[in-house]
């Protein structure tokens, strides 16, 4: 059972969340926040394994609440998807690079949201719909001049071309499509690549991706 905190400061949101998700066979809602500080408690208090985190709440907002839940060495394994109003929030790139998994916009279809949840717990990251490919290339563009790719000597030449497709937003299944070789193995280099350069899950990955200088904005494939 997947189990989820709801953190939004409208009680309207949270409600339509609890229905959708509390009616999923292998999904419950743990319990819910209104802002960010309280969903610091709930998540120590809980445990849930993932967080659905609005950016814009009062007391804490989420973008502060995100980076202290991922930087908490207890619980280690809570995944953040943050929620947005609008596609192009100036804080979602931040809430990337804050340890966040992803990211959906609040009208997004219900089964996005339940495929959302579902693809963090797996511990994959929100990266392939469009919307995200844009964001991450919108602000990465807007961000700092790239950093000393030295991280980087640590990676094979497979594994520093996967790191770039991944980057760009392609899932696994496309870089397998790309490279010519299996999913499974596609995934597997994924895995070393993040291992070695101590990514927390795909989404920081594509932040390395940008700050190494690896992926340039504007080169989506």
């Amino acid at each position: 059972m997947i189990r989820v905190l709801l953190a939004d400061d409208q009680a309207l949101v949270r409600a339509g969340f609890r229905a959708l998700l509390d009616a999923q066979p292998d999904i419950e809602v743990a319990g819910e926040a209104a802002d960010g500080e309280e969903a610091l408690r709930r998540v120590r208090e809980l445990r849930p394994d993932v967080v659905l985190m609005d950016i814009r709440m009062p007391v804490l907002d989420g973008l502060a609440a995100t980076r202290r839940i991922t930087s908490d060495a207890e619980p280690a394994d809570v995944k953040v998807v943050m929620l947005t109003t609008f596609e192009l929030d100036e804080y979602v790139f931040e809430a990337i690079r804050a340890g966040a998994s992803g990211f959906l916009v609040k009208d997004a279809e219900p089964d996005e949201l339940l495929r959302a949840v579902r693809t963090v717990v797996d511990g994959d990251a929100l990266l392939s719909p469009g919307v995200t490919r844009r964001l991450i290339a919108e602000f990465a563009a807007r961000s700092k001049e790239p950093a000393a790719a030295g991280a980087l000597a640590r990676l094979t030449e497979r594994e520093r071309e996967v790191m770039a497709l991944v980057g760009i937003g392609l899932s696994n299944e496309e870089i397998a499509r790309r490279l010519v070789v299996s999913p499974l193995t596609a995934k597997t280099h994924v895995s070393r690549t993040m291992v070695k350069l101590g990514a927390r899950d795909r989404a920081q990955l594509v932040v390395l991706a940008y700050e190494s200088g690896l992926v340039r904005p504007g080169w989506l494939g």
